[in-house]
């Protein structure tokens, strides 16, 4: 009689072992591995032939498949222009950031566009989610609701109810009674997500999954998940901003990276139609360290305010804090600033910061950057009418980014008059926008700072 080995899996990676570790090899999580049940000791042998699949030519035309807006502008876009039917959708986010209450006013929303919503909860009890709904003004929308973490019997109310859209809050609590495994395990969420998935295809429910996330903010379990699914969304933003942005890292019926800005309220998450005026609202007088940035995120442009405070370090090691940018582009721009622009941060801490909660990770945001660090150095503030974008070679010259054109556009609408972008870039059409190209950052330093 052969004997079944054990097998030992890394719930944040899904990577297999064979014995228990506290640590896992692959991804380095701590007290993430534990045994497991192999699914299966191999493929069945078929009894007989398959069936042949159908094969078509590229150029063969269909239409495009039917969407469903829920009359959120915000979650549409996000979507790539509304709900697909039978698509199946992850939702992640750090915890108590709002997931429950955007799917809550969402599934809600769908309602009111004529789709049939059901919300499963294998977290919270019906009292629970029907308190939420008071909270928000819900409670007259048409959403079944319920409370079950077993997904067979979630299968078979699916089945008999026969949706258009059904949210299950959350993954992590669905469990599978063919699966010999806790719910949460890597084997239960691979498996519960795959039963879900083929559902959705199969009877053309558009299924809407939420994912818990790792320290690291990835969503946890296998990394198959995400390639199971057509769409993964994270729900972003900082405690202390009630600001929230929805961001699309993976969409198979539209743009990848597009945003969605929230604003958290008493009465649940309101829609930010321009944030650009949102994220610049606060600025007051020019003050130095302070400069405004023109990206994209997405297709649209967006217009953040990146900050900088330089201060004189009473440490042996200077200070490098940053919020809401990479850290290692950071080390980089400062180690330029000094090689290239002869302008040295030693001795000096240094705190970056990009105001609103909005997180920036598009290279057009070096010259921003230097610009606040050098502004905030030297105690001489930006022109608060002025723009800035453009990438930063270890060279120290400016390079050229994408979308010249529409970060002008969204400058000028919002009232800036001058612009800061590195030499050769298209713009386009830029009207009531003055634009000043500079060649590298000793050039762009030299004039603005009479360093360098």
């Amino acid at each position: 009689m052969s004997k079944s080995s054990a097998v030992f899996v890394c719930a944040s990676c899904g990577a297999s072992h064979g014995k228990w570790a506290g640590r896992c090899d692959a991804c380095g999580a701590w007290n993430s591995i534990s045994e497991e049940t192999p699914l299966s000791s191999g493929p069945k042998a078929m009894g007989g032939k398959g069936r042949s699949i159908v094969i078509s030519d590229l150029d063969s035309t269909e239409a495009a498949p039917p969407r469903s807006s829920s009359g959120i502008e915000e979650l549409d876009r996000v979507l790539g222009g509304g709900l697909v039917k039978g698509s199946a959708i992850l939702v992640g986010g750090d915890p108590g950031i709002g997931k429950s209450t955007l799917l809550l006013q969402a599934v809600a929303s769908f309602a009111g566009q004529g789709l049939k919503c059901l919300y499963i909860s294998g977290e919270e009890a019906s009292a629970q989610v029907r308190l939420r709904a008071q909270r928000l003004g819900l409670t007259g929308a048409k959403v079944g609701l319920g409370a079950e973490t077993n997904l067979r019997d979630i299968l078979t109310t699916l089945d008999a109810q026969k949706p258009d859209l059904v949210v299950i809050d959350s993954i992590q609590t669905m469990w599978l009674d063919t699966v010999d495994s806790a719910p949460g395990s890597v084997s239960q969420v691979r498996a519960a997500s795959h039963e879900l998935v083929t559902f959705a295809k199969k009877r053309g429910v558009a299924v809407i999954l939420v994912g818990h996330v790792t320290k690291e903010g990835q969503i946890a379990g296998p990394r198959v998940v995400e390639h199971m699914v057509d769409t993964v969304l994270y729900f972003e933003g900082e405690r202390g901003h009630q600001f929230r942005i929805l961001r699309a890292v993976k969409n198979r019926f539209g743009p990848a990276d597009e945003i969605g800005v929230f604003e958290m309220t008493g009465a649940g998450l309101a829609q930010v139609t321009n944030p650009s005026a949102l994220f610049l609202s606060e600025r007051g007088q020019p003050v130095a360290g302070s400069v405004v940035f023109a990206g994209i995120e997405g297709t649209r442009p967006v217009l953040t305010e990146i900050q900088a405070l330089v201060a004189p370090s009473p440490l042996g090691t200077p200070r490098r804090t940053v919020v809401g940018l990479d850290s290692g582009r950071l080390s980089t721009i400062l180690a330029v600033l000094e090689a290239r622009c002869g302008i040295p941060f030693t001795g000096l801490d240094v705190f970056l910061n990009v105001a609103g909660g909005m997180r920036v990770t598009e290279p057009a945001a070096d010259l921003a950057v230097a610009a606040a660090l050098v502004s905030a150095r030297e105690d001489v503030a930006i022109p608060p009418e002025t723009v800035l974008f453009g990438e930063i070679s270890l060279s120290g010259a400016l390079r050229p980014v994408g979308q010249t054109e529409n970060r002008l556009k969204e400058a000028a609408k919002l009232g800036f008059s001058q612009a800061i972008a590195p030499k050769g870039s298209k713009l386009g059409s830029a009207e009531g926008m003055q634009v000043r190209q500079m060649a590298d950052l000793t050039a762009f330093v030299g004039e603005m700072f009479g360093a360098g």
